[in-house]
């Protein structure tokens, strides 16, 4: 496929995907059509159905009273013209004569010959209207003498009913001749006005649709103009918290959401200020913190140097040292130390705070950089490994030493030893333990063991480490892609695990060291600087 063929192939695909997720059920824009379309469709059913009823009333009542008032008219002129006693013939010719009205409806006359024998005058001859087609409760009717009263001026009455026969609707009706005489019976065919009736239906059902069609396309267009801004608003917010601050919306009008877009910019405006102010203050204390640990590196060294010479004075033990004074010199020495790694943890964090840390991977045999580890910092007699030899991981051995350096020492100094040191494998991740066997971390401190200059206790705010040591560690397992976490061991003491992938990616290697350091020294003397309290 050629780079064309994609281009549009995808262009079409992000084009379909667009469409789909704007016509989803959860769209406003789909919602808003259909219950336009609802209402449509309700209010013009409503309105087709009441139109056609009334229609339909005054079409067949509008016919119907035509024919009944003719056939009315023609049984008191031709049939009421009739003998009492009239012959077949005689009806035969009558019923032909009121068969021929405007109306033009079929007639049957009914009536009984001078013998007493019933006979039938049909319009239709023979095959033609019958007693058989008139219903037998319209019959029973016709022929029922009514009681004459006031209110009652004649014994017959003209009755009449619709009926459907071979899905054409027709109209019967019959009465007697008052006086005497024969009976009379009409049948007209509606199929006219019910044809006249389906075409107005039809009417009223384009009608309907029309009318739904226009809904949605007004619908459309309401949510195109109503939804096109709050789209829009959507689309700046997720740029905004994308963190393209510089987001604004173009305003025009001045209804409610034209001031909904004027606030949405006013409050991005407010926000990149606040977060530029806030940025320019990080970077300044980030610059002045590594400009201070710089600058105290020089006069460190050579209080290093002074003090390194007084250690050794002291363990002399010529008595060239005035006793007198020993205790001051033994605390210079300490707190020289102290500021010492404060100073290289403090450059540490700024590296990690200024995206500058990098990664000299070599490939680790886990065992034996542990053993290393604990080695150089004498506490083989307090730290019980469990670690296979032949595991191996692709790290950054000076970065995993400063990790375990602090896990360890953390333990020994807070936790108490023996400290185990657990190694295992858990699919593509190295799983390092370190357990303690002391009371463990109070649940308040958990959530706050890897802050930085954490505190767990105000009468303690003075102890032997920086409070950076495990902030270190956890930045250290970060770069490499892992993560550590603390918590307490069912059985007792803390357990810090250390979880990191065994490859990391050939991209994030760097040959170099940082600042000087060289791979396997630690970021201050080769001790642990955290504790669970002094985090």
């Amino acid at each position: 496929m050629t780079q064309a063929h994609q281009g549009g192939a995808h262009g079409w695909t992000g084009a379909r995907k667009g469409a789909l997720s704007r016509l989803r059920f959860t769209s406003l824009r789909l919602r808003l059509v259909v219950v336009f379309g609802l209402v449509a469709l309700t209010a013009a059913v409503s309105a087709s159905g009441i139109a056609y009823w009334l229609n339909r009333e005054a079409v067949l009542t509008r016919t119907q009273d035509a024919v009944l008032r003719d056939f009315e008219q023609e049984m008191q002129n031709r049939a009421g013209a009739l003998p009492e006693r009239p012959t077949q013939d005689e009806l035969q010719h009558t019923a032909g004569q009121m068969a021929g009205s405007d109306q033009r409806f079929s007639v049957l006359l009914v009536g009984r010959d001078t013998e007493g024998r019933t006979v039938y005058g049909s319009s239709g001859g023979l095959n033609g209207f019958s007693l058989q087609d008139v219903p037998k409760s319209l019959r029973t009717a016709v022929n029922r003498t009514q009681k004459v009263d006031g209110a009652n001026k004649h014994p017959y009455h003209l009755y009449w009913q619709r009926i459907v026969d071979h899905d054409t609707p027709y109209l019967v009706a019959g009465t007697r001749v008052i006086g005497g005489g024969p009976t009379g019976y009409m049948l007209k065919s509606l199929e006219p006005e019910a044809k006249d009736l389906n075409s107005l239906a039809w009417s009223l059902g384009i009608a309907t649709g029309l009318a739904l069609i226009g809904s949605a396309l007004l619908a459309q267009a309401a949510a195109t103009t109503v939804l096109k801004p709050v789209q829009r608003l959507g689309a700046a917010a997720r740029r905004l918290g994308e963190g393209k601050l510089d987001t604004r919306l173009r305003v025009s009008g001045t209804d409610e959401l034209a001031d909904l877009s004027r606030t949405f910019n006013n409050a991005a405006e407010a926000l990149e200020k606040r977060v530029a102010d806030m940025a320019a203050r990080d970077e300044a204390s980030r610059r002045f913190v590594a400009d201070m640990s710089h600058e105290l590196r020089t006069p460190l060294t050579a209080i290093t140097a002074v003090t390194e010479v007084l250690e050794e004075e002291l363990e002399a033990e010529t008595g060239s040292m005035d006793p007198m004074i020993e205790p001051a010199v033994r605390l210079v020495v300490s707190e020289t130390r102290r500021l010492n790694d404060l100073v290289e943890n403090l450059m540490e964090v700024t590296r990690f705070d200024a995206g500058t840390a990098r990664l000299v991977l070599d490939d680790v045999d886990l065992a034996d950089q542990i053993t290393a580890c604990i080695d150089a910092r004498a506490w083989l007699d307090a730290v019980e490994l469990d670690a296979e030899r032949g595991l191996h991981a692709r790290l950054d051995p000076r970065r995993l030493d400063v990790i375990l350096a602090n896990l360890i020492g953390n333990a020994l100094k807070h936790g108490g030893s023996p400290v185990r040191v657990s190694v295992r494998e858990a699919d593509d991740s190295i799983v390092i333990e370190v357990q303690d066997h002391g009371p463990g971390i109070p649940e308040d401190v958990l959530p706050h063991v890897f802050d930085r200059f954490y505190k767990a206790s105000a009468s303690r705010p003075r102890s032997e480490g920086s409070g950076l040591g495990l902030s270190i560690a956890l930045e250290n397992a970060h770069i490499h892609g892992g993560e550590i976490t603390a918590a307490n061991s069912p059985d007792s003491g803390a357990v810090f695990t250390l979880r990191l992938p065994r490859g990391t990616s050939p991209a994030e290697e760097e040959q170099p060291a940082e600042d000087g350091l060289t791979p396997g020294s630690d970021t201050g003397r080769p001790q642990g600087e955290d504790t669970k309290g002094d985090a």
